[in-house]
């Protein structure tokens, strides 16, 4: 990487190619582990297996990146190493010798087998699984092959240790104890209990067996313990077991390193390693986007279509409006207003649609007599959301969703709400059962506590008692996304249907909804968002942006032609912008009295100021233009439903002009950049994915769960039909798939992002999405529980040129000091009142709780970030809005960069030029040819990051919004949740549900509800 000057002069599409040998001699959160003999020392350093002699030395590699291995462990007779990998898309048991031969599988799925322990006397394997729907603790007979349980109680159990005799395993409950087994009679005692917060991780029994070393993460610090007493306090210690070289000396890895104490406490040895990886540079030519054409282009973006009872019309959403469709005629929008609408439903008769509008402020269900034309509010919460509307069969009721993924009916004639199940995390659309009595839903069914990720199954809910069960749609398979993709429940009763590895299946199903047979697979092509005709005997589909119908016993699809357009909004012919003063996005110095003159969506000229100039003026003499600011990590609809119109408009009022987002529903994505290019929804300019691709085992709805080849070649199609911004590599999917889905996707000149640097880094990866991220081992190896990275981390950041966003969430320890966007009236007038109420909720926790631990952990973060930007790395800044505040967190984040090091200039050019490149178009810069993004502020960001936030206008793509036109809609509401649930509202007792239990990420727990903390996508 050049200067930032360099790179952002000449925005080339065209990647620099590359490829190059990096040799680490550091690591981040890996474990090493010394061979009974003494002699070598197995490395499980950036998902690889490494041997490398005792006394230290260069590593050999004795397994391929495709393996994705971890905690190895030694025979007692150091012929051989366990392993866990995640070479075929779950966890399994392997073995290999030192020198790499006898490679052989142990385990095999569909459930995870980790952290595998070879007993004393050689004959067996303790490890840990989650078969039993909880992490135990299993024995596997080296002899035979036979697996026992060997404990398996209340709580998740994992981490096991074997004793010098053989005669007991000790292991992790649930983060907070040790427990020890005693083979030979069975008992079971807790060996220590730590309090809530602090975490246990990795026991290991001491040479003579009296007693347990284990890690410890608690207030800020990694230990490594015996009982309470430290042992190692005065490094960061990397979460994994010790090993002993004699009754006193120990092994352990911290600071990036191999060190070796002994219990006297002598001082620590550092034995040294080498270990050779190669990055590759990507070599594709990015595909630019057509933002200016003003050819009718076809509307792909068709959400939620659903067909009429009587099988000749289709309604959906698009282009910011819903559409009615007569089969072989034109569409008619309903309503060609501004506001937000989702979620078309037809009533049985046919004569009523209901759909979700802010049109009353914030989302409530809407019905349209289709008769009279005229539209009522049938819900009006106030302090939620109603979405996902669903008619009873008798056209009495509506069942829909809250913002949380609570389930809700309300009653058509009254309006009266009642709470009927507990929210589940981002579930799917209602379906009723034909008496009305059980409702159904797509929710997620994780395989354990420890771990969120699971399948996605039906969820079956008697209304009368008010509890939920599962039931499988297709045995160890999900439904394929909890959007639209079902199930749905076929009128007259007697079956489902579901898309389950993106194609379509029915079941047939008794009156409660229970399977009564086996499903049977009705197409064979990319299928999303089923419905049926009133008959019970067709289903329109959704396949690669075209609407299909087919036979509900099979047969041969046909299409149904819509015939809608869209084209380019046209911009004013011309602009000047009368900057007083400017930044370019580039450039250290900012330019006083200058013309930025736009033609169309494009900048022509940037020339000292002259009087005169003809068309439209902007006067900001007296104020500061700069390049629009970017965010790079978002989900714009994944709480799009709860935002409504207000999302893009609160980006906008804080100067965001363009958003990415790696991970969305697919179709709604889609509809979201066609109204967002026509004009039909104000917003900043949009780049997106869809479902991010998954293996087999998924936790968000908008995730594709793979399970084949075959399938995966579909996923693909699917993207490339959709025409994808970027693809997303998500947290459970294979190496070799993510390779597979790298090479396709630069193949089609889209950028290839994931939750991991390596071995992305190793086939060409564009990016990488977060500062540690969610992943499937637990724990990340980019960034420690404290926020550190080591130099195997920047090192390969900068050899890659992979492109960094961190997401610093941590940021939110700054309302410590900064309220200032808390209290600024665009926050608080376009946010919705939920999303109002827990920003509050959020500053004042900062307040009123230590915030230390947090404060030091964003620190690291930071400056790991800075490192990697000032020795040439891409750090590009995202958020994950709106799991984080939708544009609030982006100055939150500029905010936090600048506390911790970097300049105002380096944060601002993170959000700007270097994200446009990026991105690879012509955004980020104030230059001839670039596109016309521009913000006006009151202040200097350059020399006071806060006044970033101050801005006062916009110019998205040469159209001008004021901060006042953006708010005007919204400004006579109550932004603040003032109103409350009217007197038909009862909200009743519900019980927990499965999915809101308490799981584990980077050593922290957190309890998972329908918004969580931690991050996503």
């Amino acid at each position: 990487m050049t200067s930032l000057a360099g790179r952002t002069a000449d925005a080339a599409v065209a990647r620099t190619s590359g490829s190059g040998e990096l040799r680490l001699g550091a690591g981040t959160t890996f474990g090493a582990r010394l061979s009974p003999d003494g002699r070598w020392i197995a490395l499980d350093l950036l998902g690889v297996l490494w041997v490398m002699p005792a006394s230290g030395g260069q590593a050999r590699r004795l397994t391929s990146d495709l393996f994705d291995i971890a905690q190895p462990d030694w025979s007692p007779d150091s012929s051989q190493l366990v392993f866990q990998s995640y070479r075929d898309g779950v966890f399994n048991l392997w073995t290999v010798r030192p020198d790499g031969s006898g490679l052989r599988q142990l385990t095999t799925g569909p459930f995870d087998h980790r952290e595998p322990r070879w007993s004393p006397d050689g004959r067996t394997i303790v490890f840990s699984g989650d078969a039993s729907g909880s992490y135990a603790i299993y024995t596997y007979d080296v002899g035979g092959g036979r697996v026992d349980v060997l404990a398996d109680g209340y709580g998740e159990e994992y981490e096991p240790a074997w004793s010098p005799d053989g005669n007991r395993v000790a292991f992790v409950v649930a983060n907070t104890r040790i427990d020890v087994v005693d083979r030979t009679t069975g008992g079971r005692s807790t060996h220590i209990t730590v309090p809530a917060g602090q975490v246990i991780h990795q026991p290991e029994w001491t040479p003579d067996g009296t007693d347990l070393v284990h890690h410890l993460t608690y207030d800020g610090r990694c230990d490594l313990m015996i009982r309470n007493t430290p042992l190692v306090d005065d490094e960061e210690t990397f979460p994994f077991r010790v090993s002993w070289l004699d009754r006193e000396r120990f092994l352990y890895t911290a600071n990036g390193e191999i060190h070796v104490r002994s219990l006297g406490g002598e001082g620590t040895k550092t034995i040294g390693f080498s270990a050779a990886v190669t990055t590759r540079k990507p070599t594709y030519t990015k595909r630019r986007s057509d933002f200016e054409s003003t050819r009718p282009r076809p509307v792909r973006g068709i959400g939620s279509p659903v067909l009429s009872p009587d099988g000749e019309q289709v309604a959906f959403r698009a282009l910011n409006d819903i559409y009615v469709m007569k089969i072989g005629r034109a569409p008619q929008a309903l309503t060609r207003d501004h506001w937000w609408k989702c979620d078309p439903a037809w009533s049985p008769d046919g004569k009523q649609l209901a759909y979700s509008t802010d049109r009353g402020g914030t989302l409530d269900i809407w019905i349209r007599n289709l008769d009279t034309g005229q539209d009522r509010q049938l819900t009006d919460l106030g302090s939620r959301a109603a979405v996902s509307a669903a008619w009873s069969p008798s056209g009495k009721e509506l069942a829909f969703l809250d913002q949380d993924g609570a389930v809700w009916t309300v009653d058509v004639a009254s309006g009266a709400v009642r709470r009927v199940f507990t929210a589940t995390f981002e579930p799917g659309k209602p379906t009723w059962s034909p008496d009305g009595e059980t409702i159904a839903l797509a929710a997620v069914k994780p395989y354990s506590a420890r771990f969120r990720e699971g399948l996605s199954q039906i969820l079956l809910i008697n209304r009368a008692t008010g509890q939920g069960r599962y039931v499988e749609a297709v045995a160890g398979r999900s439904i394929q996304t909890r959007g639209d993709d079902g199930p749905v429940w076929s009128p007259d009763g007697t079956r489902m249907t579901f898309a389950v590895a993106s194609v379509l299946y029915t079941v047939d199903v008794a009156k409660d909804g229970t399977p009564t047979g086996e499903p049977r697979q009705i197409t064979d092509e990319v299928t999303d968002a089923p419905s049926w005709s009133g008959d019970s005997k067709k289903l329109l589909y959704l396949n690669n942006g075209r609407l299909r119908l087919v036979s509900a016993n099979g047969g041969r699809p046909r299409t149904v032609t819509v015939p809608l357009t869209w084209t380019a909004v046209r911009p004013p012919a011309r602009t000047v912008v009368h900057a007083g003063r400017m930044w370019d996005g580039v450039r250290r110095e900012i330019r006083c009295g200058v013309d930025i003159v736009v033609e169309g969506h494009r900048i022509t000229a940037v020339e000292p100021h002259a009087e005169g100039r003809a068309g439209k003026r902007i006067d900001a003499r007296d104020r500061l233009v700069m390049p629009g600011l970017i965010d790079m990590h978002h989900h714009r609809e994944m709480q799009g439903y709860a935002y409504g119109d207000r999302q893009g408009r609160l980006w906008l009022s804080l100067g965001v002009t363009t958003t990415r987002s790696p991970g969305s529903p697919a179709y709604h994505m889609v509809e979201e950049r066609e109204a967002t290019r026509s004009g039909a929804r104000i917003a900043p300019r949009y780049f997106g994915t869809g479902e991010a691709v998954d293996g087999p085992r998924i936790y968000y709805n908008f995730m594709r769960p793979t399970f084949s080849d075959a399938q995966l070649k579909l996923e693909l199609e699917h993207a490339e039909s959709l025409e994808y911004d970027l693809m997303k590599c998500y947290v459970r999917l294979p190496v070799v798939w993510h390779k597979r889905v790298a090479a396709f996707a630069q193949g089609i000149g889209i950028p290839v992002t994931s939750h991991y640097h390596y071995p992305a880094m190793a086939f060409g990866g564009d990016g990488m999405e977060h500062t540690g991220a969610t992943n499937r081992f637990g724990y990340s190896r980019t960034v420690t529980p404290l926020g550190t990275a080591h130099s195997d981390v920047t090192d390969l950041f900068v050899a890659s040129d992979m492109a960094r966003t961190p997401t610093l969430f941590n940021s939110t320890t700054l309302y410590r000091e900064d309220t200032s966007l808390v209290e600024d009236r665009r926050v608080q007038t376009l946010n919705p009142p939920w999303r109002m109420a827990a920003l509050r909720e959020s500053a004042e926790a900062a307040g009123r709780t230590d915030q230390r631990a947090r404060r030091e952990n964003l620190e690291a973060q930071v400056r790991q970030a800075l490192e990697i930007f000032r020795r040439g790395g891409r750090v590009v800044l995202g958020t994950d809005a709106p799991i984080d505040h939708a544009a609030v967190s982006l100055h939150m984040n500029l905010r936090a960069m600048v506390t911790y090091g970097f300049t105002p200039y380096e944060a601002l050019v993170t959000a700007t030029s270097l994200a446009g490149e990026t991105l690879g178009d012509d955004l980020g810069r104030i230059a001839p040819g670039m596109y016309a993004d521009l913000a006006v502020v009151d202040g200097d960001p350059l020399t006071d990051i806060k006044d970033a936030a101050n801005v006062e206008q916009v110019l998205v793509s040469g159209t001008a919004h004021t901060v006042d036109s953006l708010m005007q809609p919204f400004s006579a509401m109550s932004a603040a949740g003032s109103r409350k649930p009217d007197g038909n509202t009862v909200l009743a007792p519900v019980p927990d549900h499965p999915a809101n239990k308490k799981f584990w990420w980077h050593g922290h727990e957190y309890v998972e509800k329908a918004q969580h903390a931690c991050c996503s996508g």
